[in-house]
C-alpha cells in the first residue's frame, strides 16, 4: 500500500533555526493540494534566544500556509494588520492568494524559554483562486473536530473526512490530520481520496507491514483502506486530497503560472509588497541566483 517513503532532510530556515523537510521532495512534489510540509523541531529555545532565529518578513503567492503547533508558541504578524499568537492544537491558516507578507517569531520563547515542535504546511490554491484576496483565520476548540477512540485521540485540522468537517475555509477537496496514537493502537486511514501520506512526527507506526520512523512519511498508492498501527507511543499527521495539477514553486511563492512567478520576484525585490503591521523594520531577500 506504500508508493513512496520520504525522510526528512534538514533545511535551515536562516538564522541557525533548522527543520525537517519533507515536501517538496525531488520525485514527489505534492500530496493532493499539500505543497510544502517542514517539520519544526522538537528543539528547546533558551530564554534571551537571538532575534536571528525568528522567521522575519517575507512574501506568498498561490497558496494557504498552515501553521500547527504540539509544543511551544509563535507569533504570527502580516500585511492585513493580524497579530496572533498560536499555541499547542491550534491552527493558524493564512489564505496568501494574490499576494500577503507575514512574520513568525519566538516571542514567547525569548521571554520564557520553550519547547518548540509542529508542522508547517503549505497548501496550493486550485487555478481558479490563485489570485484570490488574502486572508487569515485562526481556529481552535470546536472549530477543529476531535475525538477518541481505542487509545487514539485525533484532531481533524482542515478539509473534511469520515462524515467530519474542520472550520477552516479550504479551497479544494482535502484533509489533514493529527493522530496520538498509544502503543499498540492501530486505526484505518479510508480511501476517500486520490492521493494520501501518513508522517510520523514522534514514535514508530506499522503501515501495511512496513515499519516507519519518526521524520519518515509514506506516501500511499491511491485506493484501498490502509491499517496504521502504533508500534510505541506515536504522533502521526495524515493529510491528502485530491491532485491540484502542476504547480511551480520558487522560494516562497506557489503559482500554475512561471510568468506570475517572475512577477512576484520582481515585486518583493522592488520592494512592491506591503510588510506586516508592526513588523516592517526589516525583511527577507529574494534569494539570488550563485554565480
Amino acid at each position: 500500500m506504500i508508493e513512496r517513503i520520504i525522510d526528512k532532510r534538514k533545511h535551515d530556515l536562516g538564522g541557525g533555526f533548522e527543520v525537517g523537510r519533507v515536501l517538496p521532495f525531488h520525485a514527489r512534489r505534492t500530496v493532493g493540494p499539500y505543497i510544502f510540509f517542514d517539520h519544526m523541531g522538537p528543539v528547546d529555545l533558551a530564554p534571551g534566544i537571538p532575534r536571528e532565529l525568528d522567521v522575519r518578513p517575507h512574501p506568498h503567492i498561490g497558496l494557504s500556509t498552515v501553521t500547527y503547533l504540539y509544543d511551544g508558541a509563535m507569533t504570527h504578524r502580516d500585511s492585513l494588520g493580524f497579530h496572533q499568537e498560536i499555541r499547542p492544537g491550534e491552527v493558524n491558516w493564512m489564505i496568501a492568494g494574490k499576494g500577503i507578507t507575514h512574520s513568525e517569531r519566538f516571542e514567547y520563547a525569548r521571554a520564557n524559554g520553550a519547547h518548540m515542535h509542529g508542522i508547517q504546511a503549505w497548501v496550493a490554491l486550485p487555478e481558479a483562486a490563485e489570485e484570490t484576496d488574502p486572508a487569515f483565520f485562526h481556529h481552535e476548540g470546536g472549530d477543529l473536530p476531535t475525538w477518541e477512540e481505542n487509545g487514539i485521540r485525533g484532531r481533524l485540522i482542515a478539509g473534511a473526512a469520515e462524515g467530519m468537517k474542520s472550520a477552516v475555509k479550504t479551497h479544494s477537496p482535502q484533509f489533514y490530520m493529527h493522530w496520538d496514537m498509544a502503543a499498540g493502537s492501530q486505526r484505518i486511514l479510508p480511501a476517500e481520496y486520490t492521493e494520501r501520506a501518513v508522517y510520523i512526527a514522534t514514535g514508530s507506526a506499522e503501515i501495511g507491514g512496513q515499519k516507519l520512523h519518526a521524520g519518515q512519511m509514506a506516501v500511499l498508492q491511491p485506493g484501498g483502506d490502509v491499517a496504521i498501527r502504533a508500534e510505541e507511543a506515536a504522533t502521526v499527521m495524515v493529510l491528502g486530497g485530491e491532485p491540484i495539477g502542476e504547480r511551480f514553486l520558487f522560494w516562497n511563492f506557489v503559482s500554475s503560472s512561471r510568468d506570475r512567478i517572475e512577477q512576484a520576484k520582481e515585486d518583493w525585490r522592488q520592494q512592491r509588497m506591503k510588510l506586516p503591521d508592526g513588523d516592517d523594520l526589516e525583511f527577507t531577500p529574494l534569494p539570488e541566483p550563485k554565480r
